[in-house]
C-alpha cells in the first residue's frame, strides 16, 4: 500500500483526473441500475411463462447475456421473451464491451499509468529537503559521483528535460525530476537555494546559462561547472561558478606528476586545514634500495611516509617497506615539514627521463605541459594532423605501427603516457608498448572505471580513471573537511575519536593491524600533527586523519561501533 502512496497522491491531485472519475463512477452507477432493471423485467416474463427462478438467478441470466456468453441454461421460449433478451445483448455489448472498457481505459488507465510516471519522474522536489546535490548532466563523471553520492547518503537529483528519458534513468535507480535546464523555474522546483551543491558539466556555453541562472536565485549555493577550454573559465567565474574544472588538463597533469624521476620534490595533491598530503618520487634518490627503518628520515624532517605506490599498486608504509627506484612516496605534514623534505632531496632527480605521450587531445597536451615544467624530454604521437602544434615535438601516424613507435624513441624511451580517450586502443596499445618494452613504465588512461583493472592487466604500471578523477575532485569539494580521494579506492578521511578510543595511544589500539588503516595525523583543538606520538592518549575532543581503502575504512567502523 505504501508503495503506491505517492501514485495516489499524484493521480488524486489533478482536477481533470477527478472529474473522470466521477465520470466514471456515474456510468458504472447507470451499469448498474441497468442491471437491477433488467433482472426485474426477467423475473416479470418468467413468471409469465410459468417459470421460476431466484433473483440471484436473475442477475447471473442479465450478465451471462450482456457479455454475450450465452451458456443457455436459462432461456425465454416466448417471442417477448426473445425480443428483451435482444434488447440485454446490445446494450450489454455496447457497455460491456465498448463503452466501459473505453472509458476505463481513458479515464482511469491512462491517467494512472501518467501518475505512476508523475511520481517516478517528478517536477519538483519536497520543501522539506536541503543539502542535496543538482546534477544536469548524466555522463561517466556524475555516475560515478553518484556512487560516492549513494555510499555516503547525501541527496541528488539531476535534471532531465524529457519524460521518457527520465523514466528510463528512474528505472535504473537514479533519482531524477523533469525540467528545462535553462529555466529558472526549473531550480525553484529543485529547492536550489537550500542545495548543498549545483554540479554542470555540459558544454561551455550551457554550463554559463545554467550557472548564470542558478545565480539569479540564490547566490550561496556552491557552484561547480567544467570548462572545455581555458577562454571559458573566466566566463563561467562571472556567470557565477564558484569552482570551474578543467578535467582534461587536470589529468593531463597528474599523469605528468606520475612520470618517474621528473624530480625528487614534493607535489601536494591534497590537505585537511594545515595537514598536507603530497607525494615525491624516489628515483634518483639515495631512498632507493632501503628500508624506511634505515633511513631514519624523522632525525632530518617531521614528515610521515604514508604509503608507498609501486607500479600503481599501493602498499601503506611501514618499518620494513623497501623503497624501489619506482617508488613514489605518499607523505603527510605541514607546509614546514615539507620543505624540510624538499632541502633535502631537490637536488635529486633524473634528466635523462624520455617521454613518449601517445595522443595529442587535451589530456595529452596537458601532461606534455607538465613534463615541460620540469624540463623533461617528450614528444607526442599523434595521428591528427589538426592537433599538431609543434613540429618537432609531434610525430604524425598511428601509435599502432612499429615504424612509427620507433621513430618516436620506443627502444630508448622511459616511459610511455597514454591518452586516447578509448579504453579500447589503450589496452591495445598497453599490451603492444609492454611487448615492445617490458622494463619501461607506462602510464595510461581510463575513461571508465571498469577498464583500471583491464588496463593493469593489460601491462599498465599506473592507471588514472577520467570518471573516477572527476567525481572524487567535485566530492571533495562537497566534502573537503571530511574525505580526500587520492585514487580508486583509496581515501583519506577525517573521524572523530571513537569512545572506545579514546584515553588509549594509537600503539594499543593496533588500528593498522586490525583495520588496514593508517593515521596519517592527529588533530586536537584545531591543531594539526603529521607525526603524532604513538604512545600519547587519545583525548576525547581529537580528531584522527586516516588513510585506507574502502575494505579497511568498513573495518574501521565495524571495530569500533560507529
Amino acid at each position: 500500500m505504501f508503495k503506491f502512496l505517492p501514485i495516489i497522491l499524484h493521480f488524486i491531485q489533478d482536477p481533470n483526473r477527478r472529474r473522470n472519475l466521477v465520470a466514471l463512477a456515474r456510468l458504472l452507477g447507470l451499469f448498474f441500475v441497468m442491471v437491477v432493471i433488467y433482472t426485474i423485467i426477467f423475473q416479470v416474463l418468467m413468471e409469465r411463462e410459468g417459470k421460476d427462478h431466484t433473483w440471484i438467478g436473475g442477475v447471473y441470466w442479465v450478465f451471462v447475456t450482456m457479455s454475450t456468453l450465452g451458456f443457455g441454461d436459462i432461456v425465454f421460449e416466448s417471442d417477448l421473451g426473445r425480443l428483451f433478451t435482444i434488447i440485454v445483448i446490445i446494450s450489454g455489448t455496447t457497455f460491456m464491451l465498448v463503452l466501459l472498457p473505453f472509458m476505463f481505459i481513458q479515464f482511469f488507465y491512462v491517467p494512472w499509468m501518467e501518475a505512476q510516471a508523475a511520481a517516478q519522474a517528478p517536477r519538483s522536489l519536497p520543501e522539506t529537503i536541503s543539502g542535496h546535490v543538482i546534477l544536469t548532466n548524466l555522463d561517466i563523471v556524475e555516475r560515478a559521483l553518484i556512487e560516492l553520492l549513494n555510499r555516503f547518503r547525501i541527496p541528488y537529483v539531476v535534471i532531465v528535460e524529457e519524460i521518457n528519458d527520465a523514466l528510463k534513468l528512474s528505472d535504473e535507480g537514479i533519482h531524477v525530476m523533469v525540467g528545462k535546464r535553462d529555466d529558472r523555474a526549473t531550480y525553484e522546483k529543485a529547492r536550489v537555494e537550500r542545495a548543498a551543491m549545483v554540479v554542470t558539466t555540459r558544454s561551455d556555453t550551457a554550463n554559463t546559462n545554467i550557472a548564470f541562472t542558478v545565480r539569479e536565485i540564490s547566490t550561496t549555493v556552491k557552484i561547480v561547472a567544467s570548462a572545455n577550454s581555458t577562454a571559458a573559465v573566466d566566463i563561467l567565474e562571472l556567470a557565477g561558478c564558484n569552482q570551474v574544472i578543467q578535467f582534461g588538463t587536470m589529468l593531463g597533469q597528474a599523469l605528468s606528476r606520475r612520470v618517474l624521476g621528473r624530480d625528487a620534490r614534493t607535489h601536494v595533491v591534497g590537505s585537511f586545514g594545515e595537514l598536507l598530503i603530497a607525494e615525491a618520487a624516489a628515483a634518483g634518490t639515495p631512498l632507493v634500495g632501503r628500508k624506511l627503518r634505515e633511513i631514519k628520515l624523522d632525525e632530518f624532517t617531521r614528515v610521515n611516509v604514508v604509503g608507498i605506490w609501486d607500479r600503481g599498486k599501493f602498499t601503506l608504509a611501514g618499518p620494513d617497506t623497501q623503497i624501489h627506484s619506482s617508488s613514489v612516496l605518499l607523505l603527510s605534514g605541514t607546509r614546514r615539514e615539507l620543505d624540510e623534505y624538499d632541502a633535502l632531496f631537490c637536488v635529486y632527480g633524473h634528466k635523462d627521463t624520455q617521454v613518449i605521450i601517445i595522443g595529442g587531445g587535451r589530456v595529452g597536451r596537458a601532461t606534455a605541459k607538465g613534463l615541460a615544467q620540469s624540463d623533461i624530454d617528450y614528444c607526442i604521437i599523434e595521428k591528427n594532423p589538426d592537433r599538431i602544434r609543434d613540429p618537432q615535438r609531434y610525430i604524425m601516424g598511428d601509435a599502432a605501427e612499429l615504424e612509427i613507435l620507433e621513430k618516436a624513441g620506443i627502444r630508448k624511451c622511459s616511459t610511455v603516457v597514454i591518452t586516447s580517450h578509448d579504453d579500447d586502443i589503450n589496452v591495445y596499445l598497453s599490451i603492444y608498448c609492454r611487448k615492445l618494452r617490458p622494463d619501461v613504465e607506462i602510464l595510461a588512461r581510463a575513461n571508465q572505471d571498469r577498464n583500471v583493472s583491464t588496463l593493469h592487466r593489460a601491462g599498465a604500471d599506473f592507471v588514472m580513471s577520467y570518471a573516477s578523477m572527476g567525481s572524487t575532485t567535485i566530492f571533495n569539494m562537497l566534502r573537503r573537511d571530511h574525505l580526500l580521494s587520492l585514487a580508486e579506492g583509496l581515501e583519506v578521511f577525517k573521524v572523530n575519536v571513537p569512545p572506545s578510543m579514546v584515553g588509549k595511544s594509537l600503539a594499543e589500539c593496533r588500528l593498522r593491524q586490525t583495520t588496514g588503516c593508517n593515521v596519517v595525523g592527529v588533530e586536537i583543538d584545531g591543531k594539526f600533527s603529521g607525526t603524532p606520538d604513538p604512545r600519547m592518549p587519545l583525548p576525547a575532543n581529537a580528531n584522527l586523519i586516516m588513510i585506507g581503502d574502502n575494505n579497511g575504512e568498513k573495518r574501521f567502523w565495524e571495530a569500533t561501533k560507529i
